[in-house]
């Protein structure tokens, strides 16, 4: 399916929405073309899940060669919650204007997200520069997710967050757009880099790791501007008069306090692999999930080991 294809089908579906029509998840799924509705990895069941109040996810990029769609498929089937904000970049519109990627991964992703929704997950998009062209239809609600330019959330504890994207805070976006879309172009050419690095990591029986966040944390402008990003953020919120900020944009997960303002940013899923929670107490975390799969997976391979030596019983 070409890019202006599923646009305009999307497009279509969201028109419908704006006249009043009750659509069903499963008309969205057809979009994007699940055989029969159903996603190519099966989902397993939902007993052993880790259940949260709250989950924050952005930066997951679809389309892209970078998204690591397996990975967030893992957390997808493992993690449950009554609420899921999306915040912003969770479809790459700008590389798929250049070039439509779209692989049966990227459809499991968004089969699972509209299946919580059915199921009674309260999902709340946020849409970001990435995927800017579903702006438009804020304030709609299609498939059981609801489209939001901003939202605002009140932990267990009783703090209220604002929830944004956050590239309204990122003066390279705003004063020069032309640099952001090279920036972009560079950071693909590294993540395609990055697959090569994991594939061999893999033959070798190594976890995964990013070089792009590695070159990221050792480039001093890249440090500093990550530090002015989560400053602006933090002095947003205060003026807000809000407890605290949950954004995405810079593939940087954080938790710190800012001038008395809690910020939290829930990462990524192209480097860091990484999402924001809530506790039914209201304690926030986040969790890196390629060191909870790693640990999962040591854990299983004790578990068959302890079994293949127990003694057989006469």
């Amino acid at each position: 399916m070409a890019l202006d294809e599923f646009s305009d089908s999307i497009g279509s579906l969201l028109a419908r929405v704006a006249d009043g029509d009750d659509l069903a998840g499963s008309d969205f799924a057809n979009v994007a073309g699940f055989p029969g509705g159903q996603p190519y990895v099966p989902e397993p069941p939902a007993d052993a899940r880790r259940r949260y109040r709250t989950v924050w996810i952005s930066d997951v990029h679809l389309g892209t060669r970078g998204c690591n769609a397996q990975m967030l498929i893992d957390f997808l089937d493992h993690v449950d919650s009554d609420t899921m904000y999306l915040v912003g970049d969770i479809i790459d519109g700008w590389r798929l204007k250049k070039k439509f990627y779209w692989p049966a991964a990227h459809n499991d992703i968004v089969w699972r997200i509209l299946k919580r929704a059915k199921r009674g997950t309260r999902i709340v998009y946020i849409p970001g520069n990435h995927d800017e062209m579903f702006r438009q239809f804020s304030g709609l609600n299609f498939g059981g997710v609801e489209i939001r330019r901003a939202a605002f959330h009140e932990t267990a504890d009783g703090k209220r967050l604002m929830v944004l994207h956050g590239d309204e805070f990122d003066t390279i976006m705003l004063a020069h757009r032309w640099l952001a879309f090279v920036g972009d172009t560079l950071y693909h050419l590294l993540m395609s880099m990055n697959i090569g690095v994991n594939w061999v990591r893999q033959r070798f029986g190594l976890s995964y790791w990013s070089l792009s966040k590695m070159a990221k944390h050792k480039v001093k402008n890249a440090v500093e501007f990550i530090s002015r990003f989560e400053e602006l953020v933090a002095r947003a919120a205060a003026e807000r008069g809000v407890d605290g900020v949950v954004c995405g944009h810079i593939h940087t997960a954080e938790i710190r306090e800012i001038g008395g303002v809690a910020y939290f940013n829930d990462g990524d899923w192209v480097e860091g692999c990484t999402a924001l929670v809530e506790h039914f107490d209201g304690r926030m975390e986040v969790l890196h999930w390629a060191e909870i799969m790693k640990e999962r997976q040591a854990a299983e391979a004790e578990a068959r080991m302890r079994q293949n030596l127990e003694p057989v019983a006469a």
